[in-house]
């Protein structure tokens, strides 16, 4: 590599030697790769047009016979070749440099960037082409491009040069056009419903809305350890409690936990506030929002993930944890009364891991993950959750002992969580105090009280629906992506000196 380094270096020099400067600083197209392709899709082998057009782009791999070259030149858009006629370019450079098409020859390599002038031509072999009277090298490549750098054979490099890994596949650039379109059709939605987007702050004094462990830093003009914000949530409710009615926040959470296919420490996520709804609109709204992603983006409601047909036509399933434990597991606990039956029932049904919790509530969601989650295909809504794991969701109105929740699960992943949210400031402060005495016990994703938060809650928050929908998840759903470092652009990854494997890149914990 180094002597590659070396040699395209010297190359450089000798443009410099030229006259040209190796590394431009500007170049107007006319065209893309894509257009071209396109409006001249009918043109006949062996024809050419005389049009004048100007495209750049980089150079993906050269040919190169005596007096013609072909290139290939890659824009954002796609490809197209480059019809390199010695004669045809001296024509028009010769006088300034006899040497022009030589210097095309033996100074360019494959992951250079050119600007090209000429007119369009087909070859007698069907290659639509620019064909070349006018070149200029705009940057010049030092380190070469792979010859080969196909999907896992080097997964852990693919996500750390994540720079080479879009140059030479395509489709990995295809996948982030489409999360752009996914980010855009829910920001247009909302927009179209009334919502507004109102940036919370990512440093906080109090890390909560979430059950997770923050990041911790400090500020050291005033002396505060801080957080990275886990969530938006306690943040976009006080917009509520001034006044907002409708308030959204697509942005970057962070929380201090392990990686896997379907967990990154700094993931993207949206949460939503809507005034006077409660759950069951969220619901609506949640398949308003993520159909209307898919349309945009898939144009279809009938998608393909990793080899499963999901069906996003709605209205989608609903069915309540107690329902979906019971029918995986044949346990209802809905009838168990005490803490060692539950325990003594789940461990009989193969739950593991069940002696250190501490509620009948716990228990039946540990049952949920193990049992259940997985098998979750198709878009369904898990609703009525224990009111022991959801410390801010409003208690069900029917239901004693749950709250009013639901997460949205498809292809065995959650990909949405919702409440109706709690609005009385004297439960609410029961709850967090409950969480800052388990973070105290030794809970690292439990929260502290937010005392700033409860006297917002004391001035009145109206009947809230809260919908959260993590964006990463959605874009491996609608981009057929298996992990969710292949839609993070630069995904968290170990120093080189601890790179992980294959396997451990693909772990799930």
């Amino acid at each position: 590599m180094s002597d590659l380094r070396d040699t395209r270096l010297e190359k450089a020099e000798q443009w410099r030697q030229l006259g040209q400067n190796p590394y431009a600083y500007r170049w107007e197209s006319t065209t893309t790769a894509a257009l071209l392709q396109e409006k001249y899709a009918a043109l006949e082998n062996g024809a050419e047009v005389e049009v004048g057009v100007a495209i750049a782009g980089r150079i993906m791999n050269r040919r190169v016979f005596g007096k013609l070259a072909f290139f290939t030149l890659q824009d954002e858009t796609g490809q197209i070749q480059l019809f390199l006629d010695k004669k045809k370019i001296e024509a028009h450079g010769g006088e300034a440099d006899p040497l022009i098409f030589e210097h095309l020859k033996t100074l360019t390599d494959a992951g250079d960037f050119i600007g090209v002038r000429g007119s369009i031509r087909r070859t007698d072999k069907g290659e639509l082409s620019v064909s070349v009277a006018e070149y200029q090298l705009l940057t010049k490549s030092l380190l070469p491009l792979p010859d080969k750098w196909h999907g896992l054979t080097d997964v852990e490099k693919r996500y750390r040069q994540r720079y080479v890994d879009m140059i030479v596949n395509p489709e990995v650039r295809t996948t982030f056009r489409r999360r752009a379109k996914i980010t855009a059709a829910i920001r247009r939605y909302l927009d179209e419903q009334g919502f507004i987007e109102i940036e919370t702050p990512v440093l906080q004094s109090e890390a909560g809305g979430a059950a997770a462990k923050p990041f911790v830093t400090y500020h050291n003009a005033t002396e505060m350890e801080m957080y990275l914000r886990i969530a938006t949530e306690l943040h976009l409710k006080r917009l509520i409690v001034g006044g907002f009615e409708k308030v959204f926040e697509l942005g970057r959470i962070f929380r201090n936990e392990g990686v896997s296919t379907r967990h990154n420490p700094e993931f993207t996520s949206i949460e939503i506030y809507q005034a006077y709804a409660d759950y069951d609109d969220m619901m609506t709204l949640t398949e308003a929002l993520i159909t209307d992603a898919a349309r945009a983006v898939l144009g279809s409601l009938e998608i393909e993930y990793q080899g499963d047909r999901i069906n996003l036509n709605t209205p989608w399933q609903r069915i309540t944890m107690h329902e979906a434990v019971q029918s995986a597991t044949g346990v209802d606990f809905t009838t168990l009364t005490s803490l060692d039956e539950a325990k003594s029932a789940a461990t009989a049904a193969g739950i593991q891991g069940v002696a250190e919790l501490t509620s009948i509530g716990k228990i039946l969601n540990e049952a949920f993950e193990q049992k259940v989650e997985e098998t979750l295909i198709q878009p369904t809504f898990i609703i009525d959750y224990p009111v022991e794991i959801s410390p801010l969701a409003k208690p069900h109105r029917s239901k004693p002992g749950l709250v009013e929740r639901f997460e949205l699960f498809i292809v065995g992943r959650e990909t949405a969580n919702s409440f109706s949210e709690l609005t009385d400031p004297v439960d609410q402060r029961q709850r967090l105090e409950a969480q800052a005495a388990a973070k105290a016990a030794g809970d690292d994703e439990a929260n502290d009280v937010d005392e700033d938060f409860l006297t917002a809650l004391e001035y009145g928050m109206p009947p809230t629906g809260g919908l959260g929908i993590g964006i990463d998840r959605l874009a491996m759903l609608l981009t057929d992506s298996p992990s969710i470092r292949d839609v993070i652009a630069f995904p968290l990854l170990r120093s080189e000196k601890f790179a992980q494997t294959p396997e451990e890149l693909n772990h799930e914990p």
